[in-house]
């Protein structure tokens, strides 16, 4: 007997959260927290886990969708934004808890099915204070993470944390996928200060929070009391003192200065304004997710929300939802990408032949009419 194809992706839906299930089972008991984790396996479920904010009466609206090619049917169902030109702003919450002396992981999928042109596919964390209600661009949030597009020159990826009650980006520039495929994004913050971005589990970026956020002041500064020597000459060419004017427009050409000395070095001193921080990486009470965007062309999924404190865990769910989803996915958009190609020729072929079949009759029927008006003509056909 036939296997009937919907018995068939359910059984493919809840062996796969068997899957997910049994992980968490397995690292969770040994040594990792899951603070927040979200698939939208349970179909409309999430209206009761996730708070549409009512912060403005023009908000779009997200529905849950696996959009028009995907892996599986179920697995890669998230919330979908679904008006074009809207801001969006919706949120869920999950139990407060601190990363103090603790690896902190945010990781989601995005999929920009529609090719979008310009809007946003990050999310942002928030206190366990969060008005969902209210929630809009004016929110105070801990972190914003993810990629952003907007035409041909942006197309990077956020990190954005908060110090102090001020954002602070990353001052490296970090480049986001641009394709219409889901893709994974991952933020990893460390106790020691470090902090790493995967993008489909593969490293794009890694570095120091104090390095590469403006959080505290320059260790060092230019030491005030020293002021350059006034024979100091840093001029690296000057004009050839032996080049002759011509008539009409001129410049003397240059010569490699001969008592050049370099640019130069202003002695460095102690910022005595630098205070080292060590809890720069901490926040308290994180307890909300949320999604505060705007969107010129609608249509992108999010998807496989997880916070947690493993490294090793964020990768494993990674490549058990994402990664086995992925490649499937391709493989539907190119046989859909073929079978619109054969539509379309095929149509075009019905057209011209329609066309053909027309040309063809109202040339006979000309002819005719050619006979009729000649009888001398008519006579001698």
């Amino acid at each position: 007997m036939a296997a009937v194809p919907g018995a068939r992706r359910r059984s493919n839906a809840v062996g796969a959260v068997l899957r997910l299930g049994l992980l968490g089972a397995v690292l969770g008991t040994a040594r990792t927290a899951v603070y927040f984790r979200e698939q939208f396996l349970d179909g409309g479920g999430w209206q009761k886990r996730w708070v549409s904010s009512e912060s403005r009466p023009d908000l779009g609206t997200f529905q849950l969708s696996a959009g028009k090619f995907y892996g599986d049917p179920v697995r890669d169902s998230g919330l979908q934004t679904s008006e074009n030109s809207k801001f969006y702003a919706i949120s869920s919450r999950f139990k407060p808890f601190s990363n103090k002396g603790k690896t902190l992981v945010i990781q989601y999928t995005v999929k920009h099915e529609q090719k979008i042109d310009c809007g946003g596919g990050y999310v942002k964390i928030f206190s366990s204070d969060l008005d969902q209600k209210n929630l809009s661009g004016a929110s105070p949030y801990y972190i914003m993470f993810g990629p952003d597009i907007c035409g041909s020159e942006t197309k990077k990826v956020h990190v954005i944390l908060n110090y102090k009650n001020k954002l602070h980006p990353i001052k490296k520039p970090i480049r986001c996928k641009v394709d219409g495929y889901t893709h994974l994004y991952t933020l990893i913050i460390r106790p020691d200060q470090t902090y790493e971005v995967k993008i489909d589990n593969e490293v794009a970026a890694l570095g120091n929070l104090e390095d590469d956020l403006d959080f505290l002041p320059p260790r060092k500064i230019n030491d005030p009391a020293v002021k350059k020597p006034s024979d100091w000459d840093d001029r690296a060419h000057i004009d050839d003192p032996n080049d002759i004017k011509p008539e009409g427009e001129w410049k003397p050409r240059q010569i490699d200065n001969p008592d050049y000395r370099g640019i130069w070095p202003h002695p460095q001193i102690d910022n005595p304004h630098y205070s080292p921080d060590c809890n720069i990486y901490s926040y308290e009470n994180i307890g909300a997710i949320g999604l505060d965007i705007w969107q010129v062309r609608a249509g992108t999924i999010f998807d496989n929300f997880l916070i947690t404190d493993d490294e090793d865990y964020a990768e494993d769910f990674g490549d058990e939802t994402w990664g086995e989803t992925k490649d499937p996915e391709k493989e539907m958009n190119i046989r859909q990408a073929e079978e619109e190609q054969h539509r379309q020729r095929v149509t075009e072929e019905e057209n011209f032949e329609q066309w053909f079949k027309k040309k063809r009759e109202g040339k006979s029927e000309s002819q005719k009419d050619r006979i009729m008006k000649s009888p001398v003509e008519k006579e001698e056909l």
